[in-house]
Formats: C-alpha cells, structure tokens, sequence
C-alpha cells in the first residue's frame, strides 16, 4: 500500500505532466477533461499553502488571498486568461498590472480577457496555473453554496450581487449585512469572513472580498448553467520562446555591457543573489553613517523598513551613487534588478567594519547584486551571467571569484526567521543532486539569538505543491532536509557546468549559501498564506548579507 508521501509525489508529477501537455497544446478548459486531470491531482496533493482546498462547502480565505496577491488585480472577473511572452504590448496603451508578490507585466485587454506576460521560464508557468486551478476550486463552491439542490439561486447570493454594485459605484452599504451574506456563500462563520475582509482591504493588490467571491461564483455560474466557458490558452510566441533563455541573455549582457563600459570587467568579480537593499545599505550605511558594527547597522534599517519620519533611506541611497554604486534597471522583462558596486570609487578604507579594502585600484572588487530569481529563471540568467562577455571582436572572460546567494526559504525545523545554511541541493522529483563546499558555517551566526540549521536543502518544483506528508519525508528519512526553496539547484547547476566544464569562470571559485525561514510550512499558522516576516526578517537579511561581506572581504 503506497503511503500518503508516495501519493502525493505521484500526484506532483501528474500535475507536472498534463501542465507540459496543456502547455504544448496551446489552449484548455479550467472544467474540461484536462482541467480536471489537474484539479483531481491538486486534491490528491492537498498542498499546504491551500489549506482547506478539499473541503466541499468551505472557501479557503487565506489561501485565496496568498494566490489574489500573486495575481493580477480583477483576474476573478475575466474569463479568458491568456499567458503570453513580451510581445509588445508594454507600448499599447493598456494599463500595465503589476501583482505585489509577484512581479510580472499583465494586461487587461477588455471585460472579460487578461493577458498575462511570462518572462521567468517554466516555474512562472507552472506557478501561475497552479493558482488557477486552485481559483476554479474554490469558485465551484462558492457556485454550490450559492445554489439550492434544484440549481435554483439562493437570496444571499442576490443580495451579494447588489453589494457589490454598490460598491463599483461608490455607494454605501451595510458591511455587516455583507459579511454575513459572505459567511454563508463562502460557507465560514461570520467571525472568520469579518477577518478576511480586513485581510482583503489591507492588501494593496486586490479587489474586495465581496467583488471576488462574487465574480468568481458569477463565472461558475456562468459555465455552469449557461455552458459559457472558462479558458486559459498560451501564444505561439511563449510556447516558441521558454527553455530558450531569450531573457535572460538579454538581462546578463546588459550588466556586462554596463561593466564594459565602466571599465570593470578585468576586475574581480562577487555575484551576489540577495534582494536590492542590504548589500547596498550594509556597505553604504557603514561608509555614509560611520556605523561600528551589526546592532547599529540593524536600528538603522529597521528604521528604513518601518518608514519611519528622517530614516537615512535617502541619505545612504545618495552617498552610495557618488562612491561606485551603479544601479542597472531591468530593461530584458526578467523582472530581476541588479546593482554593480565598485569599491574603486569608496573613499573609506574599508567595506564594512573591520573589513579592509585592498590598496591597488586593479585589486579592488567589484561586487554585481542581482534580486531573487525565480525557480528555473535561476538557472536561464546565472548561466548567461557567467559566460564570456561577447562584443563582436572578442570573448572576455569574468573573473568570478565568488558567487554567493542568500534566500528566503521554508524551513522544516525551526521557526519563522531562523536561519538554514545548506551542504547541498537535491531537486525534486528527480535523483539530481548537488553537494558543495559552503564557505558559511553556522558558527559565523552565533551569539544573534537565531536558531540556526545545517544540512541538505531541497529544490522544489513550486512552493504551492507541498505538503506535510512530502515535506515529512525529506524531514525525517534520510534525506535529513533542512529547508526547501526554489532556485538552489539551479544556481548551481549554473556554477558548476561554468566552473568545472565550461572553464568560463575559475574552477576554484567561492560559493556562499544561507537562507532565512520565510515560513515554516510544517507548523499550522506558519505557512506562507499566514503573511509575510514584516520586521522580524531585519534581522536575518541583514545579518546573512554582513556576514557573507565579512567572509569575502574579511
């Protein structure tokens, strides 16, 4: 008998498989045969960030606001969902959706159309209709709550339906009324629909609880009783473009065009992954403010992430631009800003307390920052970035000395914040694995206050797919995981072939991983749907970012 960690890696990667097949076809119908096959397999797999998606009556709320901000703004009202390459419809006149949580180009191209831009590889496509799918579950319900046994409409329903009329118009209405017509429709007590809706209200993202529950039953409704139906297709363009790295050459030459013309490329070069502030406030905060050491390195930024009256946001921002910090839009659709720092251009002596910089210019490091990648968008951009820079008449090579990334990650053992320092990557669903040499150690993070873990991390296809079952597998056998997260094997898969058979890049160079507990999806209340670290993940960013600069530098 198959236990429920087998069934649910089977059902991963029938989820996997008819995504591919669907994607190769072109087009499919979110309640036809092969909408279905991925419904069946999403119930099977019962993901945690999904909650009470198996449930009959009951609408999972926080769930549905996790995947809303990830979304585009109004995708609950359109029937048609058409996920696209960059095909030139940034220079149309539509009005560019950017989801909060999820940066990509989208497009509402009338009532009932959204077009939606994937510049991220296949972990972007595979994302966005895991979502879906999760969306037309949850619709359903809705549609059965709203209905009686005779298919005909419940009053809660029309009284809904004038709610949110008033709503787009900007008249008033009696919101408890409303919340108690939702708790019925979405089959939660009043209690948990009175939440939601402040969950809902606060996000800069989406439209109001009331307009999507209402949206998303009318085009059940719609399907069901009026046979008008739902359909997400892809364009030749994207089906002809992905695996391609069309993107993400196009992103890596423009930093190594950008090095070229600063004179930069002979220099030694550190990649680091991270976000686009703490290397640039860590290095700049210590040379603008004089800061001694971590503590006053963290009051200061806290200040900056709270927003705030007189943080030094822009104090250190203006210093870093005349002092070597050169910030590279993205121009490629990847998505993915970077930064080069040259520390030629630092007046200070040193990078950060206590690290020294070298005294010949020509020595001096030049550090690139890229932001998060996502999934095998890692793999499409570090590859590129580590190959020769081509200009027609010569192939230069970088000299990367390091390539260090820092993450956020769900961790298996511990709790929100901690910190996972891998030894190696394994890539789900395959036997591919990934051993190396960290230059981190947990010993560097003593004395923080931080639970901190050492051991074998897991690449997973999707953070939406897991579940307890799989994630107490790689827990407990002997795999012994610490964390999974997204990018990890492919990062290093990257590192690797440049490193060791390409020969692109020296074969002794320098790789620093650490990753910060974003969640902690084995523990109730501590998945990613539960919210974001807030100002509890200063501490930990910040200190990952100071302490890989302290291992290069120091």
């Amino acid at each position: 008998m198959r236990t429920r960690a087998q069934e649910s890696r089977a059902a991963i990667e029938r989820l996997y498989i008819t995504m591919r097949h669907l994607f190769m076809r072109g087009n499919y119908k979110p309640m036809g045969v092969s909408g279905e096959s991925l419904i069946s397999s999403l119930l099977v797999l019962r993901p945690e960030i999904y909650g009470l998606i198996t449930e009959s009556e009951k609408v999972e709320l926080d769930g549905l606001l996790y995947v809303m901000e990830r979304l585009p703004r109004g995708i609950e009202e359109c029937r048609y969902v058409r996920l696209i390459s960059r095909e030139g419809y940034e220079h149309a006149d539509f009005e560019i959706l950017i989801p909060s949580k999820r940066r990509r180009n989208c497009y509402r191209v009338d009532k009932e159309q959204m077009f939606v831009e994937m510049t991220r590889g296949k972990s972007d496509v595979y994302d966005i209709l895991t979502h879906l799918t999760f969306l037309y579950v949850e619709a359903e319900k809705i549609r059965f709550n709203s209905t009686d046994s005779k298919g005909r409409i419940h009053l809660n329903w029309k009284r809904l339906e004038r709610i949110v009329e008033k709503e787009e118009q900007g008249e008033p209405f009696d919101k408890e009324a409303a919340c108690s017509y939702l708790s019925h429709l979405t089959g939660r007590t009043f209690d948990e629909a009175q939440r939601a809706i402040r969950k809902f209200e606060a996000s800069s993202n989406s439209n109001s609880l009331f307009s999507i529950v209402y949206h998303l039953g009318k085009l059940s409704m719609d399907e069901s009783m009026h046979q008008i139906d739902r359909e997400i297709s892809f364009s030749a363009t994207l089906r002809e473009r992905i695996g391609h790295h069309v993107y993400g050459e196009m992103w890596a030459h423009n930093i190594k065009s950008i090095l070229d013309e600063n004179n930069l490329l002979h220099r030694p070069i550190h990649i680091i992954s991270a976000n686009l502030h703490s290397v640039l406030n860590t290095i700049y905060g210590h040379q603008a403010l004089g800061l001694k050491d971590f503590e006053a390195l963290e009051k200061i930024v806290q200040d900056i992430s709270l927003g705030k009256k007189h943080n030094k946001a822009e104090q250190i921002i203006t210093y870093a631009r005349k002092h070597g910090h050169i910030d590279v839009p993205d121009l490629s659709g990847t998505n993915i800003g970077a930064q080069i720092i040259d520390t030629a251009k630092m007046t200070s002596s040193t990078l950060i307390p206590g690290v020294s910089l070298p005294k010949e210019d020509s020595k001096k490091p030049v550090i690139v920052v890229m932001d998060y990648a996502f999934g095998e968008q890692a793999y499409e951009c570090f590859d590129e970035l580590l190959k020769p820079f081509e200009t027609g008449r010569q192939s230069i090579p970088l000299d990367v000395v390091s390539a260090s990334i820092m993450g956020k990650a769900g961790i298996l053992e511990g709790n929100k914040g901690d910190l996972m320092i891998p030894n190696s990557h394994v890539f789900e669903g395959t036997a591919d694995n990934y051993p190396f040499k960290n230059q981190l150690r947990p010993a560097d993070f003593d004395g923080y206050g931080l639970g901190v873990y050492e051991g074998p991390m897991i690449t997973v296809l999707g953070t939406s797919l897991q579940n307890k079952d799989v994630l107490n597998y790689f827990l407990e056998s002997s795999w012994k995981a610490i964390g999974l997260e997204m990018e990890g094997a492919h990062y290093q898969k990257a590192l690797q072939a440049a490193s060791k058979i390409r020969r692109s890049i020296r074969k002794n160079v320098k790789v620093l991983y650490a990753y910060y507990a974003s969640d902690n999806p084995l523990m109730t209340g501590s998945t990613l749907a539960s919210g974001s670290l807030g100002i509890e993940g200063v501490r930990p960013t910040y200190l990952i970012t100071y302490k890989i600069l302290e291992k290069l530098f120091g």
